[in-house]
């Protein structure tokens, strides 16, 4: 193997995109630019031959799920390709790995080969990929992203932060 990949590049045009969303969501903006990078390389109007539009390539039916009306528009793609990252994050215990395989070959394809990236080669290249850009490196101090779960006025509600909390019932979601 050579040397290690480069970051991610990003275009500072959607940077304030990713922090804002990657944060709403406790995802680390590494990652979100590591996938927007592997999937469009920043170009927004990208279109792949099985459908998948924008910068995070959203396939039509996750488009709809995420409430997206315009998949070209980067605020409204960002937003929903973070989204279904977080869901997929949640749903493999926060694996990046099997998150991202699910994000590229589909949840049914994962849990299909026993929760474990898929053997195909598209999907083990793409997980290697976006692996290699946002690197293995310890975040820097602060980047720590903690669930918080609050009871208010009987409602649960889930939010994140980077600011560990001091009491209550928290999990840390990301290194």
């Amino acid at each position: 193997m050579g040397s290690p990949a480069p970051p991610a590049r990003s275009n500072p045009a959607y940077e304030p995109l990713i922090r804002e969303h990657a944060s709403q969501q406790g995802i680390r903006a590494d990652l979100v630019r590591a996938v927007i990078q592997v999937e469009s390389a920043f170009n927004p109007r990208a279109v792949s031959p099985k459908g998948a539009m924008g910068l995070m390539q959203l396939m039509p039916s996750t488009a709809a799920q995420f409430g997206v009306i315009d998949p070209f528009n980067p605020s409204e793609n960002i937003r929903a390709g973070v989204s279904y990252l977080r869901q997929l994050l949640n749903r493999y215990d926060q694996n990046e790995q099997l998150a991202l395989a699910a994000y590229n070959a589909g949840p049914g394809a994962v849990d299909k080969h026993g929760n474990r990236i898929p053997p195909y080669k598209e999907t083990q290249n793409y997980v290697t990929k976006i692996t290699n850009l946002r690197g293995e490196r310890q975040s820097p101090p602060g980047s720590q992203m903690y669930k918080v779960v609050e009871v208010v006025d009987g409602q649960t509600r889930v939010k994140y932060t980077n600011t560990k909390p001091n009491s209550g019932n928290y999990e840390e979601v990301s290194r």
